[in-house]
């Protein structure tokens, strides 16, 4: 479900002359019954909603005055969002005989037009407040107080997302929360200005526009309203023919990104997720060898020696504005598939509750969900709405997750091998996807392709901050044993793993100094860190100490320093 939440307004849009129609507060109820949250938002002060609209028990938070005044309507709690209107003001205001003057909580409201003397009177007194029109109403509060503050507090003690609401209103102060849900209402009685900038004007006026609207919330979760979310999609490049931008919708696709170590898988997964988490879009990354930073508003769990634990990431992921990065470094690599296939069912549960985390990516997803993962084949779908899988090898990935992928971006020089890869994958769901006859990429480009549609090459675009390429990895992963550094010496004899730099450091102090320089001599130093660990700087400083003679301490000393000092303190 992508829209968890209802936002309305009260006057001109739910009730006519003050008034709710029955029939709109049956369409409220039945709302209610399909799961979702309904949230009041009004300029209205509560004393006087209640007179007039008795249920507001239909409501899980009432957002009144304006955005100044939050009310909890079951638990009978009301608190203020901001500072009580200044005597001085109210005072004042009487004595130049503005009437009619309502003094609430927060707000201070008159009408048209007694707007120049509130604004005479606010700055001879020298207060930062703010006066918003409505149809008329002069509303006078602190700065920064709008109905799109009061909804994101409501929406915060409910732990919803503003990215689950959809709003709907018809007057000038609906201007800001509307702007703040992920769809924008303007019922058919609503202003121009905000017909025009709303994704979505019903044919009904006032309470018949919100029962139309919730009819269509509860037939198909306004799913013909996601072609109009343009604002929405998030770019992932441009398009190498022309200067078009490459994007993907927020919202319930599926995504495989793969592509041979190099080829900048990390580039692109990185700048979309930064991008998603800038949106405000939750995200639940999965890291299993430690390759991604902390980005905006996100909390990382677990590193090198601890592993994280499904509570506390929950615990993180209960907060809709903030995103998880779980590193899983800690944890065997035979123990990954079983840690992911534990957290699977958990964040289903949690999506069924408040429709978050909105993407889950799935770094090294061969690992995680494996080949021979055979999970319901009922509850898969539904466990990877919005999901980002990131790869090497689509052909090891479960077919029953590559079924659920509707896009792929292919990176690397040879896309098309990567695209029947995937294709040959997914063959025994039955039926066969015909590769497109693409072009090898240039560098810094990838290949956005929906199967059985166009093939689109774009430039990637780069995350904000770029970072050194898999540091924590190779600093304190665990490689694959083909990709480890195999101390064997000049007769064999030795076995000595180093799955990572910092193995690597501590076992070249221990070997002795003929096997040490039988690798030294050879360049086998230098060719691993080439073509496993895939940094030519760190290769080539390496080659040159390869080159420098035959001293085993200070080749040790001088190999150990770039290291550490390129990987291990910066890690």
């Amino acid at each position: 479900m992508r829209y968890l939440v209802l936002a309305t307004d009260y006057d001109g849009t739910l009730a006519t002359d003050g008034q709710v129609e029955p029939a709109t507060i049956a369409a409220l109820e039945r709302l209610r019954a399909s799961g979702r949250r309904l949230l009041l938002v009004t300029g209205r002060e509560l004393e006087d909603l209640g007179r007039v609209f008795p249920r507001l028990d239909l409501f899980d938070r009432v957002v009144a005055e304006n955005g100044a005044v939050l009310h909890d309507p079951h638990a009978g709690e009301t608190r203020d969002l901001a500072e009580p209107a200044d005597p001085r003001l109210v005072t004042a205001l009487r004595e130049r005989g503005v009437e009619p003057l309502s003094v609430g909580r927060v707000i201070v409201a008159t009408w048209e037009p007694h707007e120049a003397t509130v604004l005479e009177e606010i700055r001879r007194l020298g207060l930062e407040l703010e006066v918003i029109f409505n149809k008329g109403a002069v509303m006078v509060l602190p700065a920064g107080v709008t109905k799109a503050s009061g909804l994101a507090a409501a929406l915060a003690e409910l732990g919803l997302s503003a990215h689950n609401a959809v709003g709907v209103g018809d007057a000038e102060n609906d201007h800001a929360f509307l702007a703040s849900c992920e769809a924008a209402v303007a019922v058919g009685n609503a202003l121009p200005a905000l017909r025009e900038r709303a994704d979505l004007v019903t044919r009904g006026d006032h309470g018949s526009g919100v029962r139309e609207l919730a009819e269509a919330l509860l037939a198909d979760d306004l799913a013909g309203l996601a072609e109009r979310l343009e604002r929405h999609r998030v770019p992932l490049g441009s398009a190498l023919a022309g200067d078009a931008t490459v994007s993907v919708e927020p919202y319930g696709r599926n995504l495989l990104l793969a592509g041979p170590s190099g080829s900048g898988k990390s580039t692109l997964a990185t700048g979309l997720v930064e991008r998603l988490a800038e949106a405000g879009y939750q995200v639940c990354l999965v890291d299993p060898e430690g390759d991604y930073q902390r980005f905006d508003g996100s909390v990382v769990l677990g590193g090198a020696s601890r592993a994280p634990t499904l509570g506390e990431a929950l615990e993180v992921l209960a907060r809709p504005d903030r995103s998880l990065v779980l590193d899983l470094l800690a944890v065997p690599l035979a123990d990954r598939p079983a840690f992911f296939q534990a957290l699977l069912p958990r964040l289903q549960e949690l999506r069924a509750r408040t429709a978050r985390p909105h993407w889950l990516v799935v770094d090294e997803a061969h690992h995680l969900l494996p080949a021979d993962w055979q999970p319901d084949a009922q509850a898969l779908p539904r466990a990877l709405e919005g999901t980002l899988l990131v790869t090497v090898h689509p052909e090891r990935v479960s077919p029953a997750a590559l079924g659920a992928i509707d896009t792929v971006l292919a990176v690397g020089s040879d896309v098309r091998s990567t695209l029947e890869g995937f294709a040959r994958a997914i063959a025994p769901l039955g039926g066969e996807v015909a590769v497109p006859d693409v072009t090898p990429l240039p560098e810094g480009a990838g290949l956005h392709w929906s199967p059985g549609g166009e093939a689109l090459p774009f430039r990637i675009l780069p995350p904000r901050d770029e970072r050194h390429r898999h540091r924590r990895k190779y600093a304190a992963g665990s490689l694959p044993d083909e990709l480890s550094f195999h101390f064997r010496g000049p007769d064999s004899r030795l076995n000595l793993r180093a799955q990572n730099l910092e193995l690597f450091v501590q076992l070249a102090e221990g070997v002795d100094d003929a096997t040490w320089l039988h690798h030294l001599r050879r360049g086998d130093y230098s060719t691993w860190m080439r073509s496993a660990i895939k940094d030519e700087e760190l290769a080539d400083a390496v080659a040159a100490v390869e080159r420098g003679g035959d001293d085993a301490a200070e080749s040790r000393r001088r190999i150990r320093g770039v290291i550490e000092e390129r990987y291990t303190r910066a890690a």
